[in-house]
């Protein structure tokens, strides 16, 4: 975090250079420009201003041309105010917030349009389906009430047939006919399994 007597300095660096923009600096070159901020270098040997101009480029590249002419009495004017031993370097720099603002401006544009589009498709849309489709409590006891007139059981886990649980009698007829002979013969017997 920078020392608070840094942010003081470049603070009343900026209110400096703006009176002297305003009043002493008579460049016709020079448009309406506006300061927006002032960094201080840890040790205040540098200060950056950042400048703002209203108009189009040609007042943007005269103001910059103006300021660059106007670097050494502005800087020798804020060392004297301040009282400093060493007066800072001053550098200014066309501050890029109006092009950020334009970008962003025309982000939000671009979202409003595509917000628009979306509600106009929405308004043509139909449904792929019913307009509702989830089921109604009323509509279940509906579709059950038709269930039963069919015969069907009214849920699907009903008592499994007794023929799958239980092998048929042939089965096992077949199995005891295949213990014995192929010939049909009563065969001797197994004297461990009587």
């Amino acid at each position: 975090m920078p020392n608070p007597r840094v942010l003081k300095l470049a603070d009343q660096i900026k209110s400096i250079v703006a009176q002297m923009l305003e009043k002493r600096i008579k460049d016709p070159r020079l448009g309406f420009v506006t300061i927006t901020d002032v960094r201080l270098t840890g040790d205040t040997r540098e200060a950056t201003v950042f400048y703002t101009v209203y108009g189009d480029e040609a007042a943007r590249a005269g103001s910059a041309a103006a300021l660059r002419s106007a670097t050494g009495l502005i800087r020798s004017t804020v060392g004297k105010r301040l009282g400093l031993r060493y007066a800072p370097s001053i550098a200014f720099v066309l501050d890029a917030l109006p092009e950020s603002v334009a970008s962003i401006e025309d982000l939000l544009a671009r979202a409003q349009a595509g917000d628009a589009a979306i509600a106009e498709q929405r308004e043509n849309a139909t449904y792929a389906g019913e307009s509702d489709p989830y089921r109604r409590k009323d509509e279940e006891d509906e579709s059950d009430a038709s269930d039963s007139d069919l015969g069907e059981p009214d849920s699907d886990l009903g008592e499994p047939d007794g023929d799958l649980d239980e092998p048929d009698g042939d089965l096992d007829d077949s199995d005891s006919e295949s213990d014995g002979p192929a010939d049909g013969s009563a065969g001797a017997t197994d004297p461990g399994r009587a």
